[in-house]
């Protein structure tokens, strides 16, 4: 079919805001499918339906964009008036093109007609945009030009540009047939295009089956599009230790605690936000050092906490809570002394050292020494970890039956280290008030997940960062609810 370039691309219209104080159209870049050597032009047709489309994302406009099988189909806001749209429905297998101007309170239909003295275009441009997002060149620039709309345009010179990119892919797709990527269009010179008629609106003839953007009202009624808008890959070395809080060096043991991210962990475009935030906000009145992670088991909530942690590059620690949670899990617990008098038993002996290595002895620490489960282990595989730790098989085990096991475990080793031989026994025995790592978090500076399983509060992870090296945060604790 036919197809006049000049009726789709018409370089004599004035450009749209923000480009309309621009002098000069071209701009020194070039889509893959140019010859690298000719710059792009800026075009009217073009911006006017990428900025329909992007009002339609952020729900700013009316109007959307929806596919149907081979065909593409828009309802284009004009500016003419408050009921004014253009319906247009383009069919990706002929490159036919159908489309009508239509008043949405009288139903009245009229003839669209594209060329220099009719409409711009922008509307069957708009039709195009799923066609032209298959192409990844084309998809890269529009997510960073909605970016650059969405924020009110920041960086006007990388919205220029990204703005040209699109322009010139959509011209040299639609242009060149011998293109690999190349969109068939049927418009001729008198750009008269075949009507789109009440008849086919009642029938639904043209109702998409998918949405892309926006809310369809007059094809269909389908409600607001659920736009997911792609994010780019972080990279690992991009990432990890790149948004540092503080000058302070960690020593040996703090070093350990941060955590090292698998090469097969894809990193979130919400952990990269919560970093940005934590560093932009640091040093001012009201940091940012309290986010909450929501979602059902499985969702990637505490591999998410472990990010936060390696991309500030700080030690990580996790609390997991639950119906008998008190205070002093958070902030310490009375503890007999661990000294160097002998228990009698050179094994337990040799594990006092270890645990006083450790920091000393509290349940962490003779958790990880007795190489006990944790509650993670517990609540996914209840049944599993209840064979392990008593060595019968329970299908019906909870993870509160193996909580019960494991504090009991514990309870008796501590209770073993804490005999004395008679040989070596005191006058009495003497304790030691020993800190949680919760304090010592607050007091050095580290990343701290508060795990709130469903049984107490909805499924979530609160990971806090506290505001410097020396003051304290006040973290909510989990409350039943």
């Amino acid at each position: 079919m036919s197809v006049s370039i000049n009726n789709i691309f018409n370089y004599s219209r004035p450009l749209p805001e923000p480009f309309d104080t621009i002098t000069n159209k071209k701009v020194k870049v070039s889509s893959k499918y140019g010859d690298g050597s000719t710059a792009s032009t800026l075009c009217a047709t073009v911006i006017k339906a990428v900025h329909a489309v992007c009002r339609c994302m952020n729900g700013s406009g009316e109007g959307a964009v929806g596919v149907i099988d081979h065909r593409t189909v828009a309802e284009y806001k004009s500016s003419m008036g408050p009921d004014a749209y253009h319906l247009v429905v383009y069919d990706s297998n002929s490159g036919s093109v159908t489309a009508s101007v239509y008043d949405k309170n009288t139903e009245v239909f009229e003839s669209y007609t594209m060329n220099a003295s009719g409409r711009d275009g922008a509307a069957v441009m708009m039709a195009l945009m799923p066609i032209l997002q298959g192409d990844d060149e084309f998809q890269e620039n529009l997510e960073q030009y909605y970016d650059q709309f969405h924020s009110g345009y920041p960086d006007m010179a990388k919205a220029t540009e990204c703005m040209a990119m699109l322009c010139d892919n959509a011209y040299r797709r639609i242009k060149d047939p011998a293109c690999s990527a190349h969109i068939k269009m049927g418009v001729d010179k008198s750009g008269n295009l075949m009507r789109v008629s009440q008849a086919q609106l009642d029938s639904g003839a043209f109702a998409p089956t998918s949405v892309s953007a926006g809310e369809f009202t007059i094809f269909a009624k389908t409600g607001p599009a659920t736009i997911k808008k792609a994010v780019s890959l972080v990279e690992h070395e991009d990432f990890v230790g790149k948004y540092g809080l503080h000058k302070r060096a960690l020593n040996a043991v703090e070093e350990s605690l941060v955590p090292k991210l698998p090469e097969w962990y894809i990193i979130p475009q919400e952990v990269v936000d919560i970093c940005r935030h934590a560093q932009a906000t640091t040093g001012r009145s009201m940091q940012m050092r309290n986010f909450l992670l929501r979602g059902p088991a499985g969702t990637g909530k505490t591999m998410g906490a472990k990010a936060i942690a390696s991309g500030l590059h700080l030690p990580y620690m996790k609390y997991t809570c639950s119906a008998g949670t008190e205070i002093f899990d958070f902030v310490g617990m009375i503890f007999p002394d661990s000294d160097s008098a002998s228990t009698g038993d050179a094994q337990l002996d040799k594990e006092k050292e270890t645990l006083k290595s450790m920091d000393g002895v509290n349940y962490a620490n003779v958790s990880k020494l007795m190489r006990l489960p944790d509650l993670d282990d517990m609540d996914y595989d209840p049944s599993g970890v209840y064979q392990v730790l008593t060595g019968t098989e329970n299908p019906a085990a909870t993870s509160q039956d193996c909580m019960r096991i494991v504090l009991d475990k514990v309870t008796e080793k501590v209770r073993a280290l804490s005999k004395r031989d008679e040989a070596s026994k005191s006058s009495g025995q003497t304790y030691s008030y020993v800190e949680m790592d919760f304090i010592k978090a607050l007091k050095n500076g580290y990343v701290i997940e508060i795990q709130e399983p469903s049984t107490i509060v909805q499924p979530g992870v609160l990971v806090g960062l506290t505001p410097s090296w020396s003051s304290p945060v006040r973290l909510p604790c989990p409350r039943a609810r």
